[in-house]
């Protein structure tokens, strides 16, 4: 099960270049139920995820090099790549900030997820984080994969 609440971002945090980050490139072969691929960095996966905005089902599943390749090919609308910092938050939770590159930049948004949609419900983000957009389907990758590049979304 993933819960996880998504912001965009009012500013980026001091120091951004110390915190560990992954290159990522994903690609949607069906958006309901969602079904993706996704290169970060060296390691492929095929991701299955559920209905649901802030908690659904997900599951990964390993590909080699060579199957991502193959399925990535076969991904319909845009392409996603984005670099993501991993930033250590109090209570053991870690914000994923999200530098978008083209088509969607210069849209950045974070994801923190959770182990409870108590939790998810009880957080209090940071005060760089912008907006919750946790509840608007347009700023699902699974969504954005579909959308015009040009399309105007707040926040990018």
């Amino acid at each position: 099960m993933e819960i996880e609440r998504k912001f965009l971002i009012k500013k980026l945090p001091d120091n951004l270049e110390t915190y560990q980050f992954h290159l990522i490139e994903q690609g949607y072969l069906n958006v309901n139920p969602v079904v993706r691929v996704r290169r970060e960095d060296n390691n492929y996966y095929l991701t299955y995820k559920g209905s649901g905005m802030m908690a659904r089902e997900e599951y990964n599943l390993p590909l080699n090099a060579e199957a991502y390749s193959h399925l990535i090919k076969k991904t319909d609308g845009n392409i996603i790549t984005k670099k993501r910092y991993l930033i250590p938050l109090n209570d053991n939770l870690t914000i994923e900030l999200d530098i978008f590159e083209e088509p969607f930049a210069p849209l950045i948004m974070a994801e923190v997820e959770f182990t409870s949609i108590e939790e998810a419900n009880n957080f209090t983000p940071p005060d760089w984080f912008g907006d919750d957009v946790t509840l608007n389907p347009e700023y699902h990758n699974s969504h954005m994969s579909k959308k015009s590049p040009r399309s105007k979304l707040t926040g990018y």
